[in-house]
């Protein structure tokens, strides 16, 4: 199943210099410039739980721009996109606005597809977190809401943020959550699976904040062994995805949030990383995702799924275009008709980032 004939929305791609930009990633990345060693030498040389996450550095040692991702989207017909914050690193409360003002002023619409909303940094929990909001705002029309890091794994051997577990529930984090709802600004939540109920939770508490799960819940391991002891073996990664099959659908039971089928192919989940240049292909992807992208068109609805192609996170694993087939092919075995690639691929992100010349 391809998408020829649609016009398509990537809800979901980051943009990123480390080079010019600060980055939590940028040491990395001008070290191995003027490392005098081959990259895939160096790379043994960096942490697991590193190297696990994003199973090839080299997407992240070089700056990712609209013409970077131009050539990564090939043939599907993105008119548009929505940049999602990625680590900028900047000193000062109000830093993650300049992500936001940096974005827009990034060559988008000219022969690539255009910017159509900027989703940034931002931490409830922090001191002037309204001020940051309106810095947002002011960096560009086009800002819709935040994105916050907390993501947390038991498992210590896979990265995450430098939190602990429960944070969507602390007194700070929900005091400053209302701030971002007095605003009408939408919050993706990216965490790991067994952080859904929380995300339930913070949906319960504020029914009125559109919140976006992001990668639909990152089960780490689910496809393979990460980390120390997390899908391990077949009969644990079948209880993870029966874990994250229930929390999932109490969380979809929630008509505020909506979930994006996105970073399916980050290596966090388990996937095997292929050589470089040899994209995993469509076949093996379906066998892998079809059962989770059954299970959240049975309980979230093809009108509050939204597709994002997680590039360049995601490029180590495969192509845009093999995901987003997979994916299309997935969700038509399960029977999703044409209107309803519609809306996963294009008219949600219309309507959920109010892309209204899109």
């Amino acid at each position: 199943m391809d998408l020829t004939g649609m016009t398509v929305v990537d809800a979901h791609i980051h943009q990123w210099d480390p080079l010019s930009t600060p980055r939590e990633f940028s040491g990395l990345a001008k070290l191995f410039r003027y490392l005098p060693i081959p990259l895939d030498v160096a790379k043994k040389l960096a942490p697991k739980l590193d190297r696990e996450f994003v199973g090839d550095p080299e997407p992240f040692i070089h700056p990712y721009l609209p013409a970077d991702y131009r050539t990564d989207v090939g043939d599907v017909p993105v008119e548009a996109i929505v940049h999602i914050e990625v680590e900028w690193s900047g000193k000062g409360q109000l830093a993650p606005a300049n992500e936001t003002r940096w974005v827009a002023s990034l060559p988008f619409g000219v022969d690539t597809p255009a910017l159509g909303a900027i989703v940034g940094a931002g931490d409830p929990t922090a001191p002037g977190f309204a001020e940051l909001l309106d810095a947002h705002q002011s960096a560009s029309p086009l800002f819709r809401g935040i994105r916050t890091r907390v993501e947390y794994h038991p498992d210590k051997h896979i990265r995450g943020h430098n939190r602990p577990p429960g944070v969507l529930a602390t007194p700070a984090f929900l005091e400053g959550f209302g701030v971002l709802a007095e605003r009408k600004l939408s919050f993706e939540a990216w965490v790991y699976s067994h952080q859904i109920p929380e995300v339930t939770a913070l949906a319960r508490r504020y029914p009125d904040v559109t919140i976006i799960l992001n990668h639909l819940g990152t089960p780490a391991g689910i496809f393979g062994p990460v980390g120390r002891e997390t899908g391990k073996n077949p009969g644990q990664r079948r209880e993870l995805f029966l874990t994250w099959r229930d929390d999932l659908t109490a969380l979809a039971t929630h008509p505020n949030v909506v979930a994006k089928i996105s970073g399916l192919m980050m290596p966090i989940l388990g996937h095997p990383v292929p050589p470089r240049g040899e994209p995993t292909p469509v076949p093996v992807l379906l066998e892998r995702i079809s059962p989770m992208l059954h299970h959240a068109l049975d309980v979230f609805g093809a009108d509050r799924l939204i597709w994002g192609s997680n590039f360049p996170v995601d490029k180590p694993i495969t192509t845009i275009g093999n995901a987003a087939e997979a994916i299309a092919t997935a969700l038509t075995d399960h029977g999703a008709d044409a209107t309803a690639l519609d809306q996963v691929f294009r008219t949600n992100a219309q309507r959920l980032y109010n892309l209204a010349d899109f």
